[in-house]
């Protein structure tokens, strides 16, 4: 509603606790008497200029047979207003009025009544996610006076919501959760989430889970097809892993948190591709020295000439990075076949002008290596914070990577991969 008039009253800015009552105000609104008129000759040319609030209608229909149209003040000022193909069905000057309307709390958006509350001159609060029936924001501080009034307002006004909450701390720990402040509801963190086609079920306060990557989640399992192979080192809840066994990949999905991997099972068995999957729960550095190890040299030496690509995900952007280093000389003395080559796609957050190519530097800073033509791509995922992106940077493990002879805490690099770089020794192994 662009028309100050049909905005909240100005005497609500700065309420914190939320009184409903205090929204009403009456305002004109032009009505057009329609009743000696067909609906159906007259709404497709005035459709655009209806009055459209919630929980009203733009039709007034009397008991005693009248029928008004409520037009928007700001498109309507007199008769000559209206198009001419509604002037020509009969209607006058007496056919338009304008009446006392009464506006509610009801008739607004969530929008419009946080912006009508919260300071004028700061940042409002109208991002957030939904996570089957849970709201999650992020409050900034200055928002903190008005916790409980935004979560009863998100409460009433979406559809279906029983929770609202609010982070409290930043994602830093080991199992990737965080501590949460109840704004408004119940306490029922236990939710149903569809995305990608596929159902997820999990404790929203001790797991990870975030709607906004779901295109990210989508762009990954695309890549696979039928009978390849997916190893997933920070699996949470399954939104790489499950996605891509149902499209009958085989899947190694690890996760070290021990509620995340009690609803990775559960949603395996859930979305029924436990003949496509096993699970691990253990550190994701051991996970890749011991499981994808051998299951690479399982899978390298049996598979003949079959054609199929191997993927590795390693979404944990907070620290993802200091887990490649595990990679050199992971195959240290095998001399079989390397085919097909594994693809990781490794996520990191990056700050500054360039964060492409401060991305691309994090992965090769740790990995140990340049990265030449085994490089895939430095992709944008989402923009987290201002000055602070995540990308993916995609790239492929070659022999010379796997294979390298480790020197201390140095690696040396083939020629085709550019100048020395030393390999950074990561002293964050979560445990």
């Amino acid at each position: 509603m662009e028309c100050p008039d049909m905005l909240p009253p100005s005497s609500v800015r700065g309420m914190t606790l939320l009184d409903r009552e205090r929204f009403k105000k009456i305002v004109q609104i032009p009505k057009l008497d329609v009743t000696e008129v067909s609906l159906k000759s007259i709404i497709p040319h005035i459709k655009r200029m209806l009055l459209k609030i919630q929980r009203h209608k733009s039709i007034e229909l009397g008991s005693d047979g009248t029928k008004k149209l409520l037009l928007h003040p700001t498109s309507i000022t007199c008769f000559g207003d209206l198009p001419e193909e509604v002037r020509n069905l009969g209607l006058n000057g007496s056919h338009l009025k304008w009446e006392e309307f009464e506006l509610k709390y009801e008739n607004w958006s969530t929008e419009d009544i946080l912006k009508a509350v919260l300071p004028a001159d700061q940042e409002s609060c109208t991002s957030y996610s939904r996570i089957g029936h849970i709201i999650h924001v992020n409050l900034k501080t200055h928002l903190l006076p008005y916790k409980q009034l935004i979560g009863e307002v998100f409460r009433d006004k979406i559809s279906g919501i029983r929770c609202v909450i609010n982070k409290i701390q930043t994602i830093d720990n080991t199992f990737r959760n965080f501590s949460l402040e109840l704004l408004s509801g119940e306490e029922d963190y236990q939710v149903e989430v569809k995305e990608n086609g596929t159902n997820f079920k999990f404790d929203f306060s001790q797991v990870y889970w975030n709607p906004r990557l779901a295109t990210e989640h989508e762009r990954i399992i695309k890549m696979h097809d039928k009978g390849d192979v997916l190893y997933d080192v920070f699996a949470g809840v399954g939104p790489f892993s499950i996605p891509v066994a149902k499209r009958k990949a085989f899947v190694m999905a690890n996760d070290l948190n021990p509620s995340s991997f009690k609803w990775l099972q559960y949603n395996m068995k859930k979305n029924k591709v436990t003949n496509f999957m096993q699970t691990i729960n253990k550190d994701g550095r051991d996970f890749i020295l011991e499981d994808v190890k051998c299951d690479l040299i399982k899978r390298w030496n049996s598979c003949g000439s079959k054609l199929y690509k191997i993927h590795l995900t390693m979404n944990l952007p907070a620290m993802a990075v200091e887990f490649l280093d595990t990679f050199c000389g992971l195959m240290l003395g095998y001399a079989g076949p390397i085919d097909p080559l594994p693809l990781v796609h490794v996520y990191c957050f990056a700050k500054g002008d360039e964060p492409a190519i401060i991305a691309k530097g994090l992965v090769e800073e740790n990995l140990g290596y340049k990265l030449g033509t085994n490089l895939q791509g430095v992709n944008f995922v989402r923009n987290v914070a201002p000055n602070k992106d995540m990308f993916r940077v995609s790239f492929f493990l070659t022999r010379d990577i796997l294979c390298m002879k480790k020197n201390g805490s140095k690696r040396g690099i083939t020629p085709e991969f550019g100048a020395e770089f030393s390999c950074k020794k990561s002293c964050n192994t979560m445990k």
